[in-house]
């Protein structure tokens, strides 16, 4: 039979996290990070990861896996996924998956394809090419030919962009054609997915309120200590690059603020954009003072037709 999953999405600072700890608690669960971050052990505060208090005792898998310096990518992270739920599932509790990055939780649901070529040579030219050019320029190339993907990235990522027209260059198919199946359900699982939803300007004001509360609590300690052991794929976390730019003196502390809260901004936009192209989700408002009991209720009775 298929497992069960409890899947939780929505836009970063929306509460997926208390919400994962608050059902694991009610259903006995444990919870499975989809956080292309959270799995880099010191990128803490930064990454939102939940600390040992705000777990309440729930166990957390797919943290905390690698050091900072080393690469980690969708790949990896199913691996690590797969032997998390079926952990938990063979301990006969149930899984809740809290998902962070949408591209993660779409290779989860509907299983991932066996990726693109690569060619140096093609990649060295693009490097060029997105210097000379520059970042809004080279974006707009890559929404020309694959405008799904582009829209889930923000010029500045540079890496993704450069490998996006790679693969156009050598396949002649948009990148994110490669990334998963057909679009069906991995037939392993049994996916109820809630989506937690809020008011545009609301969740602009709870992202601008974590991230002064992500300064105070020591966030540029944080990235000091890990900047120069931080990979390619670590150091494109919202915060991070940020305040590299800050202690290498191209910005204030003040304009570090500025640009990392704006661009969780652009990062909750994407998300939003992205989930909606997901089936089946249940969209919950998160400021419903009754959200935990009526995900309580949509997850027990999911567990109970799904033979859990």
């Amino acid at each position: 039979m298929p497992v069960p999953l409890i899947v939780l999405i929505g836009p970063t600072a929306s509460g997926k996290s208390r919400l994962a700890v608050d059902l694991a608690l009610v259903l006995g669960g444990e919870v499975v990070s989809a956080d292309a971050f959270a799995v880099y052990r010191g990128m803490d505060i930064g990454t939102a990861k939940p600390t040992t208090g705000e777990r309440r005792g729930v166990p957390h898998h797919v943290i905390d896996m690698i050091e900072p310096q080393d690469r980690s990518d969708g790949a990896r992270w199913l691996g690590w996924a797969d032997t998390a739920i079926a952990a938990i599932h063979g301990a006969g509790r149930p899984v809740i998956i809290a998902g962070g990055t949408p591209l993660y939780v779409r290779f989860l649901l509907e299983g991932m394809s066996a990726g693109a070529p690569r060619d140096e040579t093609v990649r060295r030219e693009l490097d060029a090419r997105y210097d000379a050019i520059g970042p809004a320029a080279f974006h707009a190339e890559v929404a020309a030919v694959d405008p799904a993907y582009a829209q889930e990235r923000h010029p500045n990522d540079r890496r993704r962009l450069v490998r996006a027209l790679e693969v156009h260059r050598l396949t002649g198919r948009p990148y994110s054609g490669f990334h998963t199946t057909a679009g069906g359900n991995d037939p392993r699982w049994a996916p109820l997915v809630l989506g937690l939803s809020w008011p545009r300007e609301v969740l602009y004001e709870r992202i601008n309120r974590r991230t002064r509360m992500m300064l105070a609590g020591g966030l540029v300690d944080e990235v000091w200590a890990l900047r120069d052991r931080l990979s390619p794929e670590a150091r494109q976390a919202v915060g991070y690059k940020e305040l590299i730019d800050h202690l290498d003196g191209r910005c204030t502390l003040a304009e570090a603020e500025t640009a990392i809260a704006t661009a969780s901004r652009h990062l909750a936009k994407h998300q939003m954009t992205f989930y909606r192209r997901f089936a089946g989700v249940r969209w919950l408002d998160g400021a419903d003072a009754g959200l935990l009991g009526m995900a309580t209720t949509l997850a027990r009775d999911h567990l109970a037709t799904t033979g859990e």
